[in-house]
């Protein structure tokens, strides 16, 4: 079993990973041939299922299993593995491999920075012994020692500093995974493109604050906010105590066009019933389709803010709500599959 990638995007890939870690503590990451995904499924809240291609984040891609597809399942802090990806930012070089340390299974993050010096230039490199760790699975570097040398005979010049940063992971068998699939939902009643994440969450947090405010202390509980759509380019977010009824509303907004190799006939879908019951002005109130939602769950979940670039949401009435996030186009301009689904 061997993983081994120089990281491409370090800057996509933090971002990337401070939304997931906003989400839960814990993530499944699946790395095969085809893709890497990460997946976030706690006790309650929302869930997250991500799919990234190899090449959008990493610059090789070395993978090696037994398993079908080279299939490697890790249970990952993905808090820890932010922080760590953090302090790669503005790096020279980031390098991420699966190893291990004292037996313990670890992705092990090296990054190498240069700064300025007017001293001599002292250069880190990692003296590299292999050992078997007692497991027969895992082809791993431990023993990585830094030994210091001096690269020149002084003057100003840039120091190269080597920083290894280790997180301690969990290999989880392919029996462990294998009943764990994304949730199935029914076909939604209204897809619409969301305006700008930030937007939705500053006033989103403006209503949770009014309404925690004017509910009574002893209750405790956190505020529901209630989110509706039509098919005429509207969405509303509002929230309702005994004390305040308040409504911020957006319209213009576009909706998605359905694949017609997916969905060859659009007479009887769902989008197509919500939009002949609507009206251009939202007056009829059959056409709107609602979800009622956590505040602070709903405020996490608007964190993915930091890395996409378009958000279409799938409204299901009164049962679900699936977000699905875009990474930002890549250097042909191709969005490709969205990266983040949450529902």
């Amino acid at each position: 079993m061997r993983f081994k990638s120089q990281i491409r995007n370090v800057n996509l890939l933090a971002k990337f990973c401070a939304s997931l870690a906003s989400l839960g503590q814990i993530a499944w990451c699946r790395l095969n041939d085809e893709d890497v995904q990460f997946t976030i499924v706690p006790d309650k809240g929302s869930q997250v299922w991500s799919v990234l291609r190899p090449e959008m984040i990493f610059e090789t891609y070395i993978l090696q299993s037994a398993s079908p597809q080279n299939t490697i399942n890790l249970e990952v802090p993905i808090q820890a593995l932010s922080r760590a990806l953090r302090s790669a930012l503005g790096s020279t070089s980031a390098e991420i491999r699966l190893t291990k340390k004292d037996n313990v299974p670890i992705l092990s993050l090296t990054i190498v920075t240069n700064t300025f010096s007017s001293g001599n230039n002292v250069v880190a490199h990692p003296t590299t012994s292999r050992g078997d760790g007692g497991n027969a699975d895992f082809d791993f570097d431990d023993n990585d020692d830094l030994s210091l040398r001096d690269a020149n005979g002084g003057g100003s010049s840039d120091r190269e500093t080597i920083i290894t940063q280790d997180i301690p992971v969990k290999v989880l068998a392919m029996a462990v995974v294998e009943r764990l699939h994304q949730p199935r939902t029914p076909e939604p009643d209204v897809n619409i493109y969301l305006p700008p994440l930030a937007q939705i969450k500053t006033i989103s947090e403006r209503f949770t604050r009014l309404a925690m405010a004017t509910t009574k202390a002893s209750s405790g509980a956190s505020p529901r906010l209630e989110l509706s759509a039509n098919m005429h380019g509207s969405l509303k977010i509002s929230v309702k105590t005994d004390a305040l009824n308040i409504t911020s509303r957006w319209t213009g907004l576009a909706h998605p066009q359905l694949d017609p190799t997916h969905f060859p006939d659009l007479t009887d879908h769902p989008t197509t019933k919500m939009k002949e019951l609507g009206g251009p002005n939202g007056e009829n109130e059959a056409g709107w389709s609602r979800v009622r939602i956590d505040a602070k769950d709903w405020s996490r979940v608007l964190s993915v803010g930091r890395v996409c670039t378009k958000v279409i949401a799938c409204f299901i009435n009164e049962g679900a709500l699936v977000l699905y996030v875009y990474l930002p186009a890549d250097e042909n301009g191709d969005e490709g599959d969205p990266c983040l689904t949450v529902s």
